[in-house]
């Protein structure tokens, strides 16, 4: 078990750091004997009120609104007090408020004891990793469950964590009644981790980089493409081990997750709830960042999608994998799906894949990027344009690439064929890319998709003249066989 540094626990408050519960400097108002105002210390507020003997789904939801009072009549405990009272068996529901609950109290106590050392902000524009031990992970998550972080519980313009996540769980508590069922199978998994790490206190440790990449010189890469893997069967978390694996990342890490979103990147984070820590003190993304997390355990099984998602159970081996994700977030393409064929936008994705496919933290690893349909689905993404971004970025990272389709034949077929055409060919990624940036100006734009034009171009198929020029002004001729 790594022993925490210092052995006495310091404290900082200020922009810089994570305002941690236990801080001297967070106190609360609350009302006095005289009618008056008085500060209170915070701490012991929480450790009074979770202390408590406390034997059902509303005396929880009481003593976690005990210290976050100004939010009693906003926060909503619907589908908490329905996984309690309507999903759990008596037996169940019994054992979690006369045990489990318990050593989960006692976890998030323990906070000051495990968490000596201020936890640095990973701030926009700054290259920083941070170390935790699991069981760090898991205390600073359990707060998270009873809602202790302050000024976390506002993200108005304006405030001072509006450009972070929200990490108290009080989002997650709550469900109108057609998205109870969603949000039941969620808190199964953020359980299910909870009696994990309870009844057998894993030993290992997790890292989280921010890394921060200069833009790459598309116009002058001469280097051939990667080698490709392209499966319709598979997911990056099952069949990807031992690779770089890819989260489809809001630029809000985690996004949806502890509020009803319910697609790759939540799921991922529900079945490895360690990932969740990061939206304690990761600002928002910007265009040439990402942020890395090694050593995330994976705690759940899972099945289905979205509305179908459900907890499938836990995993039988404990054993921590040395297991690299990097959270890499996509533009969203609702209003025009022409715009992401845009020079600018399609260097900003490169750009994008590239800072998080060229991250090296686990060190002279240049395993394969695992990845799919990123920024496709809800960010309205062509697959065809996604697929073939992410593979240039490998290949400039000169790292191989491992995708699954998640059930698309068809774009399995199109995107085999075009990267053995591309390579078969010798194109060079300046080449691709330029292709690429081509394609939006191209007669087949808009009747044809991004693949047919490639093959059009391979052929010689097209138009007689030069099409228009890109932005940066380079022409088509020579690209002619």
């Amino acid at each position: 078990m790594p022993i925490p540094y210092p052995p006495q626990s310091k404290d900082k408050w200020d922009g810089q750091h994570v305002r941690m519960p236990f801080s001297h400097h967070n106190e609360y108002p609350q009302d006095g004997k005289n009618g008056n105002v008085q500060l209170t210390k915070r701490w012991n507020m929480i450790q009074e009120a979770l202390s408590q003997n406390i034997k059902g789904s509303f005396e929880l939801e009481e003593a976690i609104l005990s210290y976050n009072q100004r939010y009693s009549n906003k926060w909503k405990f619907t589908a908490f007090h329905y996984y309690f009272n309507k999903t759990l068996k008596a037996d169940e529901r019994d054992m979690f408020f006369s045990t489990t609950l318990k050593l989960l109290v006692r976890l998030a106590l323990d906070l000051p004891k495990l968490c000596t050392k201020p936890i640095p902000l990973l701030k926009a524009g700054e290259k920083k990793s941070l170390t935790f031990s699991q069981v760090q992970v898991a205390s600073l998550l359990a707060n998270a469950f009873f809602c202790t972080f302050p000024r976390r519980n506002s993200r108005a313009r304006g405030t001072e964590y509006a450009s972070y996540p929200d990490i108290n769980f009080n989002n997650l508590y709550h469900a109108e009644p057609h998205s109870i069922p969603r949000k039941v199978q969620k808190l199964k998994c953020i359980l299910n981790y909870f009696n994990r790490v309870l009844h057998k206190c894993p030993t290992g440790l997790v890292t989280f980089t921010r890394k921060v990449e200069k833009e790459h010189d598309w116009s002058d890469d001469q280097e051939m493409l990667t080698k490709l893997h392209v499966s319709s069967s598979g997911t990056i978390e099952d069949d990807g081990k031992g690779m770089l694996q890819v989260d489809f990342a809001n630029k809000y890490i985690g996004g949806g997750v502890l509020g009803h979103g319910c697609v790759q990147e939540e799921i991922r984070f529900l079945i490895c709830p360690e990932m969740i820590v990061a939206r304690l003190f990761t600002e928002v993304l910007e265009p040439l960042e990402c942020l890395v997390m090694t050593g995330c355990e994976q705690f759940s099984k899972y099945t289905g999608y979205a509305d179908t998602f459900q907890w499938a159970g836990i995993l039988d081996s404990w054993g921590r994998r040395c297991t690299e994700v990097v959270a890499i977030d996509a533009l969203v393409f609702h209003g025009d799906y022409k715009k992401q064929f845009q020079r600018t936008n399609i260097r900003r994705e490169l750009n994008k894949a590239f800072c998080g496919f060229s991250t090296k933290v686990i060190e002279n690893s240049r395993t394969a990027v695992c990845t799919g349909n990123w920024g496709c689905g809800a960010f309205g993404g062509d697959k065809q344009l996604k697929s073939l971004i992410q593979v240039v970025a490998a290949s400039a990272a000169r790292r191989d690439v491992c995708y699954f389709t998640f059930g698309d034949m068809e774009l399995t077929e199109s995107l085999y064929e075009i990267h053995k055409l591309l390579c078969d060919s010798n194109r060079t990624i300046e080449e691709v890319v330029t292709l690429m940036e081509r394609y939006l100006h191209s007669s087949h734009s808009g009747r044809h998709s991004l693949f047919d034009y490639i093959r059009a171009v391979h052929k010689g198929y097209q138009e007689q003249n030069n099409l228009p020029d890109c932005d940066d002004g380079s022409h088509e001729s020579g690209w002619d066989n």
